[in-house]
């Protein structure tokens, strides 16, 4: 997912350079919520890895 904000970033960034702000700022947009999902999967991946590795005495 990281991988798809990034591409979704860098078509974003070169579209606003070529002066299709609208549909980079869109792009952008987009990209920033690709990265903070994957941020959210990853967390919740990692509490459940701790909470499944405990060991119930």
């Amino acid at each position: 997912m990281l991988k798809w904000a990034l591409i979704f970033l860098v078509v974003g960034l070169v579209l606003g350079a070529m002066g299709f702000g609208g549909v980079g700022g869109a792009f952008v947009g987009i990209a920033k919520i690709l990265f903070f999902v994957a941020i959210a999967i990853f967390v919740i991946f990692l509490v459940l890895a701790l909470v499944a590795g405990k060991k119930v005495v």
